[in-house]
Order: structure tokens, then sequence, then C-alpha cells
């Protein structure tokens, strides 16, 4: 696949948001824990190929909405405002976390990430399912607000390739990279704590079974009973309380 489709379905989800964050008022929502959306959080160590496998399943798969992330990190060479992350200072972000405006926030090799509540919670709320590329720490943290989110851990076949894979790339220096392997040891120490493991050795088994966790989420009980209520209710079906 080529760079340019990724980028041009993050482009259009970008311009998606851009619309209806001018539609709307900027106001949080409270959550029933009854969406007809759903929540999926994918979670990986730097360079198991998190952002290659998202961007296909988002250009395969129009009706997940990737959420895009604060970060205080400085733009790569590739990426734009609004499409990869919300790029901000430090003091922008700390007023933004200081008026409850993030799900989750979180320190990544010395740069701060955090994910919109309000946004999440709309487009959960109007039955739209959700994506958030995410750290361990952060996943965990929107576990404790979305007992349903459904955790991907991306996994490498080996750490030589995962080391071969950040030199390859080009995008950070030669103690960068040696400071996200070391991280790495410890990110991967947290596969267990999510429902699913995927294994990035071959792109297209990666995807496919991406896919076919998306698949089977939609299909869950209770995914299904938040968005056809109506129907169950006139069969009789009635989930048991939490």
């Amino acid at each position: 696949m080529s760079d340019k489709t990724p980028r041009d379905a993050r482009a259009v989800q970008a311009e998606q948001r851009a619309a209806e964050s001018e539609a709307r008022a900027d106001k949080p929502a409270e959550y029933t824990g009854s969406y007809p959306g759903n929540l999926f959080m994918v979670i990986a160590p730097s360079g198991a190929g998190k952002s290659t496998l998202v961007n296909a399943l988002l250009e395969h798969d129009t009706a997940i909405r990737l959420s895009i992330s604060y970060t205080t990190r400085p733009p790569r060479p590739n990426e734009k405002h609004g499409r990869e992350y919300l790029f901000c200072t430090k003091e922008e972000f700390a007023e933004r976390r200081r008026k409850g405006e993030f799900l989750e926030s979180a320190e990544v090799h010395g740069n701060f990430y955090a994910t919109s509540r309000v946004w999440i919670e709309e487009q959960m709320r109007n039955g739209r399912d959700v994506l958030l590329e995410i750290d361990w720490q952060g996943a965990l943290q929107v576990r404790k607000q979305f007992s349903n989110a459904v955790g991907i851990f991306i996994l490498p076949p080996s750490l030589e390739v995962l080391e071969d894979r950040l030199r390859k790339r080009g995008q950070d220096e030669p103690n960068v990279i040696v400071r996200r392997l070391l991280a790495a040891g410890s990110e991967i120490a947290h596969a267990p704590d999510f429902e699913y493991v995927v294994i990035n050795e071959s792109f297209p088994t990666a995807l496919n079974e991406l896919q076919c966790i998306v698949a089977a989420t939609r299909l869950r009980c209770a995914s299904q009973y938040a968005r056809h209520t109506e129907l169950f209710m006139q069969l009789g079906i009635h989930l048991p309380q939490a």
C-alpha cells in the first residue's frame, strides 16, 4: 500500500472532524454505559506497525472514526496538525487537562499525549465506532471509564525485527531509537492486560486479524442491543443488569 492512501484516509477524517466541531457546542455528555458505538484501543511499542495497520483499517472500514490525540511533541516532516495529532504547547496541554477536557493523558518518551473526552462520547452516542491509537498507560485509564472498550495489542515478531523497523523508518536519532527499544520490553509486558493480541509478522494477515476483531465486537450482544434496542424489546430480549 502506498503512503498516499493512508494519509488520504486520515485527511478525510480530519476534514469531517473540523466540520463537526463547528456545528456543535463543545459540552461534555455523561456516559451512560450503553452508547451504540464501540470503542477500540490499539496499543503497541514504537515500531510494531500500529499506525500502518490502523491506516489500512480506516481505508477499508469507513464506519470507524479515528480519535486524534493532543500531543506536545514536535510534528514530524510528513505530519499535519489535525490529521495525525493535534499539536500544542505544554502550557496549552496543561490548561486543557486542568479544565478536565481529557479522557486520559500520559507522558511517553518525554512528551505528553491526551485524548479528548467530549469528541469520543459524542461519536459513540451517535452510533459511530471510535478507535484510539494509544499507549498502555492511557488505555488502562480509558478502561476505568469505558469498561466495554476493546484493547488490541500489536506485537512485533521479534525484538530484532522491531529494531530493524525503527532504524529503517528513519524518523528518529540513534539515541532515540535506543530509548524506544529499552522501553519496548516494559511496554510489551502489558500485552496480557488487553483482550486481543495481533502479531504483525505478515501485514495482510495482521490486518485481516484486526478486521476480524472489529467485526466480532460489533456482533457482541451488548453492542447489538445498544444499536437495535427497539427490536430487542419487541422480541422480549432483556440484557442482565451489571
